[in-house]
Formats: structure tokens, C-alpha cells, sequence
């Protein structure tokens, strides 16, 4: 069973930076297409951004120029950069790997991440 463990929420205000982390374990991390999402107060889970074992990403339009997404495959950990952050952006952030070969995914418990003067 491969476990994702997120940290590094938590309050900020409006125009400051977060550094999420994500951690993958029992599993060979190049195997996993990864990404977060992120599900704000009372709407749907979305895409935040994503990052396949090559370093190929994609990234919500909502984000971009924003946030950046990394990974290190020695690691087994992805990152989330939030740069310029916005209260739109309180939301509880949740990271996903994905295996691009038999296409089980997995979910972390979520990190809370709140911006608010």
C-alpha cells in the first residue's frame, strides 16, 4: 500500500509564500505521475497542478505564474512552491500519486492552508 503524507500548511496572509511537501513511500516513486489538488470551504475538489517523473508539469490557470511544482525522485517527495498568495486560495491541499502504468492513484489526508489578513 503506498502511503502520501502532506505538510506544511497552515495561516498566511495575502501576498506570502507556503512551501507544501508531499512524501511517497513503499513504492518506486518514478513509477507515479504526481500532483495536488486542492478542495476550497464548500466547493469541489480541483487540480492544482501536476508533475510526471521526467519533470513535465501542468498547472491550474487559477495558479500559474504563481505556484510551482517540483519533485525529487531520490526523495520520493513532490513540492509545492505558493508564491503571491491569495484568499482565494484557502483551501485544504491534498496530494495525489498516480501510477502511469496501472493507473491506481492515492491520496494523502490533506494539509490545510489558510490566507487571511
Amino acid at each position: 500500500q503506498v502511503q502520501v503524507v502532506e505538510s506544511g500548511g497552515g495561516l498566511v496572509q495575502p501576498g506570502g509564500s507556503l512551501r507544501l511537501s508531499c512524501a511517497a513511500s513503499r513504492t518506486i516513486f518514478s513509477l507515479y505521475l504526481m500532483g495536488w489538488y486542492r478542495q476550497p470551504p464548500g466547493k469541489q475538489r480541483e487540480l492544482v497542478a501536476t508533475i510526471a517523473s521526467g519533470g513535465i508539469t501542468n498547472y491550474a490557470d487559477s495558479v500559474k505564474g504563481r505556484f510551482t511544482i517540483s519533485r525529487d525522485n531520490a526523495k520520493n517527495t513532490v513540492y509545492l512552491q505558493m508564491n503571491n498568495l491569495k484568499p482565494e486560495d484557502t483551501a485544504v491541499y491534498y496530494c495525489n500519486a498516480l501510477n502511469r502504468f496501472t493507473r491506481a492513484d492515492y491520496w494523502g489526508q490533506g494539509t490545510q492552508v489558510t490566507v487571511s489578513s
